[in-house]
């Protein structure tokens, strides 16, 4: 009994390495997730960038800017992936409320991954609001940024 405890306890403690996969279906809709249908066409991704999964963090980014202007206010701008439950969450809320933002898919382009390093990002979503930003998202959050 203690030893079947001890080998669950210690299975459990194994650091778990996930894979993800990108497949595309016979209509063409591109899918992600752990596990590809056996008959889809597959590609396996190296995320690079993760997911913002610590608590909702606001902070005033212009020291991080320097000498670069920092955007007009009220402009939103969003560094983010494809695949991000956190991205996909503020897009909706931003398409429900009618938020104009501009989106920066860190993974498509090497300059933008460069700049949203250089940002400061470690985890997307990463959201710039004037002067401000926001690792991951929450929508009181943003709401309290934008009125900032």
């Amino acid at each position: 009994m203690y030893r079947a405890l001890a080998l669950a306890a210690l299975l459990l403690a194994l650091p778990a390495t996930a894979q993800v996969y990108k497949w595309t279906d016979p209509s063409g809709k591109v899918h992600y997730g752990d596990r590809p249908p056996d008959d889809a066409r597959k590609q396996e991704l190296r995320i690079r960038i993760p997911s913002y999964d610590g608590p909702v963090q606001v902070r005033d980014w212009s020291a991080v800017l320097g000498s670069r202007p920092a955007s007009a206010a009220g402009t939103v701008t969003m560094y983010s992936t494809e695949w991000c439950g956190h991205c996909k969450n503020a897009r909706s809320y931003f398409a429900a409320k009618g938020i104009s933002y501009r989106e920066i898919d860190v993974e498509k382009s090497e300059p933008a991954a460069r700049e949203f390093k250089s940002l400061g990002g470690r985890g997307v979503p990463l959201i710039l609001v004037g002067g401000k930003a926001m690792s991951g998202f929450s929508a009181e959050s943003f709401e309290a940024l934008r009125s900032r």
